[in-house]
């Protein structure tokens, strides 16, 4: 589909085109790939490479899409009162949280382990 429109990567009438799959980059459909499926259990770790030393929580396996998981990131980062963000279906919040954010996400119904040490 890329050579049909040959490149294009900005047109008046739809605006800013992804380089990817040439569609409009509000219609974009390379981003919106599902994840694959997990085995149910939402995984909450600590986790400091590759950060200068600095920890962060990390809660994976979380079944939800991109735009509720980046509502329950902002809910975890208020509570936690720290920042924090969503990569690849993966939430970060900055610190040691693992606790808290246990205690939050267990009354939502899902199966909470905490991984690692």
């Amino acid at each position: 589909m890329k050579n049909a429109l040959g490149g294009l990567v900005y047109s008046t009438e739809h605006g800013t085109m992804c380089p990817d799959c040439s569609q409009p980059k509000d219609a974009c459909i390379c981003k919106k790939q599902p994840r694959p499926a997990g085995d149910g259990v939402v995984r909450v770790s600590r986790e400091t490479k590759g950060r200068k030393g600095k920890g962060v929580t990390l809660i994976k396996g979380v079944p939800l899409d991109d735009d509720e998981l980046a509502v329950l990131a902002k809910q975890l980062r208020t509570r936690c009162g720290s920042g924090g963000t969503v990569k690849d279906g993966v939430i970060e919040v900055q610190g040691d949280h693992c606790d808290v954010v246990l205690e939050f996400l267990k009354p939502k119904g899902w199966v909470v382990k905490r991984a690692g040490g």
